[in-house]
């Protein structure tokens, strides 16, 4: 068993599912989670996943679990945290997420992404017991990639969003202080990521609100655009496998897709969530979807399709996500049903 692990954004989607299973696991003798809980999106969805965590800890781990509020922008916080907690294991997830409000809000990117990036990767450059960084990168790196599937080989040199470009910053900010300062590293690329208590401003969720309301959802480039849907389990799971072998490589440094692997056509996927949602007794049998689809032109910053090539995962770890769409969004939907009481 190691000793301790540092999770930031562990209010998020993907920060709060992995807290659970490390929990469940009992592989660190102490979790400690950071988050700024900004209003990005419902707070209190955040502090649900906190209380869940508040509740996995009482009956598996006791006071081995603990949360402090703060924002990895603030370099105070970050080095009294690290020098306060001495993890051997930093999981970097806290980020100003989503690619349209890129374009809307640059500053706040800026700040988080790569200030606070910068802020821990100084702080673990300090932290004698430091053993891993394993930190979120994004599919959005591949940009407007012409050869499918996407692969960690393939240049990124050209982002169509302000949230990109700070996420290929990480990867580079990473492999630099990997090779000066010997930090074993391991970068992420994450390919839409979904499931039960989610984020509201994904698309499969931001559709079961407007639809619960009778409003149109939009769908981008007329449908023609397919997404490498991810369920969160396999996320988690890939980031538990990643968390124990630090690259032996010099520098010790790495980049691993973690995706599905098998696009999905958007109008596909409204499709199956239209029949989860009615199925979960969320919506009516009888309700008109056909009503409220509404065919738009691309978005800027948005891209036509994206596929993770995961050999390397599967070489390196043993694992591939394999969870199907229908599945994932079954269960997204019953936890709908569930928290908003319908």
């Amino acid at each position: 068993m190691s000793k301790n692990i540092l999770i930031t954004g562990v209010a998020g989607f993907i920060g709060a599912n992995l807290t659970l299973k490390l929990i469940a696991a009992s592989k660190f003798e102490k979790v400690i989670g950071i988050d700024n809980l900004n209003d990005y999106y419902d707070v209190s969805l955040k502090e649900y996943r906190l209380k869940v965590i508040d509740e996995a800890a009482r009956k598996n781990f006791g006071a081995a679990w603990n949360f402090q509020r703060g924002d990895i922008a603030d370099k105070n916080f970050v080095d009294e945290i690290f020098a306060e907690t001495q993890p051997e294991v930093v999981v970097n997830l806290a980020a100003q997420a989503g690619v349209r409000y890129s374009i809307e809000n640059p500053a706040t990117y800026i700040e988080s992404n790569i200030l606070g990036f910068f802020n821990v990767l100084e702080a673990c450059r300090h932290c004698e017991n430091l053993r891993h960084l394993v930190y979120a990168s994004s599919s959005s790196v591949y940009g407007n990639n012409k050869k499918i599937p996407f692969s960690t080989d393939d240049r990124v040199d050209n982002p169509v969003s302000l949230y990109a470009a700070t996420k290929k910053s990480n990867e580079l900010l990473a492999h630099c202080y990997s090779k000066l300062y010997n930090i074993p590293a391991t970068g992420l690329r994450f390919f839409t990521v979904y499931g039960a208590a989610g984020r509201p401003d994904m698309a499969y969720f931001k559709f079961t609100n407007k639809l619960l309301r009778g409003d149109d959802i939009q769908i981008f480039n007329y449908g023609n655009c397919e997404r490498d849907f991810t369920y969160v389990d396999d996320i988690v799971e890939g980031i538990s496998r990643v968390i124990d072998k630090p690259p032996t490589s010099e520098p010790p440094y790495k980049i691993y897709n973690i995706g599905n692997g098998h696009p999905v056509n958007l109008l596909e996927f409204v499709d199956i969530l239209q029949q989860e949602l009615i199925r979960a007794e969320v919506l009516p049998a009888d309700y008109d979807f056909e009503a409220h689809k509404k065919l738009v032109p691309m978005q800027p910053g948005d891209v036509p399709i994206t596929f993770a090539d995961t050999k390397d995962l599967e070489r390196d770890f043993d694992f591939r996500p394999n969870t199907p769409l229908r599945e994932g969004l079954r269960h997204f939907a019953q936890w709908y049903k569930t928290f908003y009481h319908i």
